[in-house]
C-alpha cells in the first residue's frame, strides 16, 4: 500500500484558512517551501490538518535524522517533563546537562580533552565557538568561506554567504571576517578541471594571509565539512587538510560547522570522519535534538576553559527537557545499525539521481555525501546557468502529488534530499519517483527534456 495518501485538493480547506490565519498573524519575511499545515507526524510520514498524508523529504531541514516522534525520544521528553522542565544552568545542575555534554565529549571526532557547552540553535552555537577561539587566541579575525550558511545573528549572518536571500537590507555586519572561495568541482572556472579549480582554492587561502589579514590575526577559520544552504558541496580532502595545516602552523582554530551534515547524515556519526580529521571546535545541533531547540559546542578543553566566568551562557542553553532528546537521539544514532541504514540510504539516493541525470537534461550535477544528496538544475548544461523557476515549480509538483521537498543551493536551483533517516525503502522509492514525475512534466513544459546532453 502506497504511503502517500491524498484525500483532498493539496492544500486542502483547513489547510488554506490555517496558512490564511498565519499571512495575518505572521511576518512576511518567515518564508514556507511548502504549503502543508502538519497536525501530526511520525518516521517519514506527515499527515496534515485535511487527512492528506505526504512523505517527508526535508526532515525539519536536518533535523530529524532519527524521523518524526521517536518512541524513544518521546518517552524520554515525556518523562523529563514531569519532573524538571526548566532550571537553567546558569542556576544549578541537573543530570540531563552533565551526561549530554559526557556524551558529546566521547562521540565527536579527536583524541584530546574536550567540554561542552550547550545552547539553543545552530546560530547559538557557532557565536559561542568564535567567542572560544577568539578568547583562546586573543585574535580578532575569523575565515569563512562562500557558499557557507553558519545563521542568522549578526555574527554568524555576517559569516554566512548568498547574500540577497538571507543579508538583503540587514547591514551593518561584524567586522573582521575574512571570506574566501570554496573549491566547487561542478562550478569551476570556465575551460579548468575540479582539480585545478581545487589548486586555485588553495593558493586564494594561502594568498589571503598576505593579501587580507596576517595569521597572528586570526582566531579562526570556520568551515562546513559538507555545505548545507551553498549546495551540498563536500569540501574537498585536500582543501581541509590544507586548513587543517595552516591552523596548526599559525595557531588558528578550526571550527567545524556540522550543524546540518552532522549525526549520521553522512553515513557516518559526523561528516569529519570521512576526512580522517579532527577539528579543534564541532559545532552541532538539528538532529542532535530530534526536533527538540538544542545546539551544542564541543572543543579542545583548553580552548573551551579560555573565556572567563560568565562568559559563556543562557538562560534556555541546556534545557533539561531537550538534553534527554538529545541523549535518546544520540545513542540511536551512534548504534552501527543505524549508521549503516544510513550508508544504505545514500547509496540508494545516489544510485537513483545518477539514473535521474542519464535521462533528465535539466539536471546538471548530482552531488553530496552519504544520505545528504543534491540534484542541481539548469536551463542549459553547457552553460550551467541555474534554472531556479523551475527548480520551484518541480518543489510545488511534488507537493501536490505528496511529497514535501525543499530547495538549496547559492542560485537556489537545487533539490536537497534529507529523507528521515528511519524511512523504508518502499516510502524511499515512492517519494523518489513522484519527484521525479514532477521534475520531468515541468522539464518537458519547459522545452529542456529533448535536448540531453552527455553528463
Amino acid at each position: 500500500m502506497a504511503s502517500i495518501q491524498l484525500k483532498t485538493e493539496v492544500p486542502g480547506p483547513r489547510s488554506r484558512a490555517t496558512l490564511a490565519r498565519r499571512a495575518s498573524a505572521v511576518p512576511n519575511g518567515l518564508g514556507k517551501a511548502t504549503e502543508v499545515v502538519v497536525e501530526r507526524a511520525e518516521g517519514a510520514l506527515v499527515h496534515d490538518v485535511d487527512g492528506n498524508t505526504f512523505l517527508d523529504f526535508v526532515g525539519g531541514i536536518g533535523a530529524l535524522a532519527v524521523g518524526h516522534c521517536p518512541p524513544s525520544v518521546v518517552q524520554a521528553v515525556q518523562a523529563q517533563a514531569a519532573s524538571l522542565i526548566h532550571m537553567g544552568s546558569l542556576v544549578g545542575t541537573y543530570e540531563s546537562y552533565v551526561r549530554l555534554c559526557e556524551l558529546l565529549n566521547e562521540v565527536t571526532p579527536g583524541s584530546f580533552p574536550k567540554k561542552t557547552l550547550l545552547a539553543n540553535t545552530g546560530a547559538e552555537a557557532v557565536e559561542n565557538a568564535v567567542k572560544a577561539a577568539r578568547a583562546y587566541t586573543r585574535r580578532p579575525g575569523v575565515i569563512c568561506f562562500e557558499g557557507g550558511y553558519h545563521g542568522r545573528t549578526l555574527l554568524t549572518l555576517s559569516l554566512t554567504s548568498k547574500y540577497s536571500l538571507f543579508k538583503k537590507t540587514m547591514g551593518p555586519f561584524a567586522s573582521d571576517i575574512v571570506r574566501l572561495p570554496m573549491p566547487n568541482a561542478y562550478r569551476t572556472p570556465r575551460g579548468t578541471t575540479a582539480e585545478q579549480g581545487l589548486d586555485w582554492g588553495i593558493q586564494q587561502l594561502e594568498y589571503a594571509f598576505t593579501a587580507q589579514v596576517d595569521a597572528s590575526e586570526v582566531a579562526a577559520i570556520i568551515i562546513e565539512p559538507v555545505q548545507g544552504e551553498g549546495g551540498f558541496v563536500p569540501v574537498p580532502p585536500r582543501f581541509l587538510r590544507r586548513i587543517r595545516e595552516l591552523c596548526d602552523q599559525h595557531g588558528i582554530v578550526m571550527i567545524a560547522d556540522e550543524v546540518q551534515c552532522g549525526f549520521a547524515r553522512t553515513g557516518k556519526l559526523f561528516a569529519l570522519e570521512h576526512y580522517g580529521i579532527a577539528a579543534d571546535i564541532i559545532v552541532t545541533a538539528k538532529s542532535l535534538g530530534a526536533g527538540m531547540p538544542i545546539s551544542a559546542t564541543t572543543g579542545r578543553a583548553d580552548i573551551m576553559d579560555a573565556t572567563h566566568t560568565g562568559g559563556m551562557g543562557g538562560t534556555y542553553g541546556g534545557n533539561p527537557v531537550t538534553c534527554v532528546a538529545a541523549i535518546a537521539a544520540i545513542e540511536m544514532m551512534r548504534q552501527p545499525e543505524f549508521l549503516a541504514r544510513a550508508e544504505r540510504i545514500g547509496q540508494m539516493l545516489r544510485e537513483t539521481l545518477d539514473g535521474w541525470k542519464a535521462r533528465h537534461p535539466i539536471i546538471g550535477d548530482v552531488r553530496g555525501l552519504g544520505a545528504m544528496m543534491l540534484i542541481e538544475l539548469v536551463k542549459d548544461r553547457e552553460t550551467k546557468e541555474p534554472a531556479p523557476d523551475e527548480t520551484l515549480a518541480i518543489i510545488k509538483g511534488a507537493f501536490q502529488k505528496g511529497v514535501i521537498a525543499m530547495r538549496a543551493g547559492l542560485f537556489t536551483n537545487g533539490i536537497r534530499f534529507l529523507p528521515p533517516l528511519t524511512i523504508t525503502d518502499d516510502q524511499l522509492c515512492e517519494g523518489l519517483d513522484v519527484i521525479e514525475q514532477a521534475l520531468a512534466e515541468v522539464e518537458a513544459n519547459a522545452g529542456l527534456s529533448s535536448r540531453l546532453q552527455p553528463a
